[in-house]
């Protein structure tokens, strides 16, 4: 049946007036007058009947009333995007491709505000491993969050926060018994944070531009096992501004400002076009989102890990 038909239909059983419906459905008495008598030769009942001035349904008619309602109802979630979507009754399970600083700073937030909503969705964390390849596109990653790049075309991205780098040693480090210069940074041991084992980095270029060159003594593939690291010896790292304060503190170390130049690293988030419009998906961004820029909605000021650190 013609959906318009369908509309008509529900209009003539609400109203019991030909008028009222044609006022209803932005159209003419003598239209809907026409449109009652194809329904009726449809259905095979009159529907409406005269009494008196107006007009009153048949049996079949009351039959049909709610019947018609609820199918209209129906053919509108199912065309109008998003519509019907309710988070309590999503059972989904998301996965996300971050550092290991990122996710463990997000995790336990993230998981306590999807499952205030969402109990029944679940979340897979998977490290940078096949960053720059087709993890999007062939979906086996829902959402990219980090410093991005090498993304295929089609890719969507959103924007999160600008961060900046700070450097962190134990906190009896010897660079905090005086003012922590380019030239008494250069001349700490360093521990490069790279999956790739480089080691040279943004941090090498600025020094290189001041005549200095720090030694990278270890190179580490996580910020996590760097912080470690740091903790047990005199090398120093790089980590990000404001991020895991409670755990560097209960860790033993310190963080001080790069006395460089460093350019600030942008964070956001990417995900495949396919997923763009899809409710779930999209409410799952938004969580990871508020995730990262906090209660307030903000940028937090801080930055994510590089390549090379």
């Amino acid at each position: 049946m013609d959906l318009n038909l369908l509309r008509a239909l529900d209009a003539l059983l609400q109203e019991n007036s030909v008028t009222r419906a044609a006022e209803r459905l932005g159209t003419s008495p003598a239209a809907v007058s026409r449109t009652l008598a194809r329904l009726r030769r449809a259905v095979g009942d009159p529907l409406l009947v005269r009494a008196g001035q107006g007009m009153v349904p048949t049996p079949r008619a009351l039959e049909l009333r709610a019947e018609v309602s609820a199918l209209l109802r129906s053919c509108d979630n199912v065309l109008r995007p998003g519509a019907g979507f309710e988070a309590v009754h999503l059972q989904r399970t998301f996965t996300v491709q971050a550092t290991d600083l990122l996710l463990v700073e997000l995790a336990g937030t993230l998981t306590a505000r999807i499952h205030t909503e969402a109990p029944g969705v679940d979340v897979v964390f998977l490290p940078e491993a096949v960053e720059g390849g087709p993890a999007l596109r062939e979906g086996w990653v829902d959402v990219e969050l980090g410093v991005l790049g090498h993304l295929d075309p089609e890719i969507r991205t959103r924007q999160l926060t600008r961060m900046k780098l700070v450097g962190i040693a134990r906190s009896g480090h010897p660079l905090f018994d005086g003012r922590i210069d380019a030239r008494r940074l250069a001349a700490a041991d360093h521990i490069g944070i790279s999956r790739l084992g480089k080691r040279l980095g943004p941090i090498d270029s600025e020094l290189a531009a001041l005549g200095l060159r720090r030694r990278t003594a270890v190179v580490v593939p996580s910020h996590t096992s760097a912080m470690m690291l740091a903790r047990d010896s005199d090398l120093v790292a790089l980590t990000l501004a404001g991020w895991l304060p409670d755990t560097i503190a209960a860790l033993g170390l310190r963080t001080f400002p790069i006395p460089l130049e460093l350019a600030p690293l942008d964070l956001g988030m990417a995900w495949h076009p396919r997923n763009s419009t899809d409710p779930g998906h999209r409410w799952f961004r938004d969580h990871l989102a508020a995730a990262v820029l906090g209660p307030s909605g903000t940028e937090k000021d801080s930055t994510q890990g590089s390549e090379v650190l």
